[in-house]
């Protein structure tokens, strides 16, 4: 869901720098092929996620969610020559889709895609990282954060997808809508926390973006 008018985030796409033609047609396979393709970042949030990438000239990213890998190659852009990106997803089914489109990128070399359990791989993972970036199932952002922040430099941040939950969290919650519950809990979990720095941005979906102190 996005939260902008129409006509206003059109405006804000035309003036933003384009998407490369590979993400361009990732964009259009994704929504071609691929169940519900709202999951993927898109041009105005994967210019975001490229921009902050450049802006803090990061060497080590940790995304947990691929799906069909257009926010990792947004995020591969800003990577110093020797960086990395090491993206998790558990989808089997997509990992031939997302690969295929990973190894037409420049960056392709840069681009660890990991397939399993994210609770199990991130323990396993060496930091520290400049930026990690959560958008996998909801009920367990509070757990990837724990298990990430650790991992992360000091001055590095962490990225939230998905934090407005098409607009539920400030909605009355239905008793059996557990996803908007542990998404209310996760955003009152960072603001509250002295460790770090946040802003909830309502790009697309809202985006809570934590520094960490």
């Amino acid at each position: 869901m996005d939260f902008l008018p129409t006509d206003i985030e059109n405006y804000a796409v035309a003036h933003s720098t384009a998407e490369s033609e590979l993400l361009l047609r990732l964009n259009r396979a994704t929504h071609q092929k691929i169940l519900k393709p709202r999951m993927l970042s898109g041009h105005l949030q994967g210019r975001f996620l490229s921009m902050i990438s450049n802006m803090i000239q990061a060497n080590n990213i940790l995304e947990i969610g691929t799906y069909t890998g257009y926010s990792a190659l947004c995020l591969a852009e800003g990577l110093q020559t020797n960086g990395k990106v090491t993206t998790i997803d558990n989808n089997e089914e997509l990992q031939d889709f997302t690969q295929s489109f990973f190894d037409q990128s420049p960056h392709k070399n840069k681009i660890n895609y990991l397939i399993g359990d994210a609770q199990q791989i991130i323990p396993n993972l060496q930091g520290p990282f400049d930026i990690v970036f959560i958008d996998a199932d909801k009920e367990n952002y509070g757990a990837y954060f724990n298990l990430v922040f650790d991992k992360v430099r000091q001055g590095g941040y962490i990225i939230a997808d998905n934090v407005l939950w098409s607009g539920k969290v400030v909605q009355e919650v239905k008793s059996n809508d557990n996803d908007t519950k542990q998404i209310m809990a996760f955003n009152d979990f960072v603001h509250n926390n002295p460790l770090v720095e946040n802003v909830l941005l309502p790009l697309r979906d809202g985006l809570m973006v934590c520094r960490k102190k």
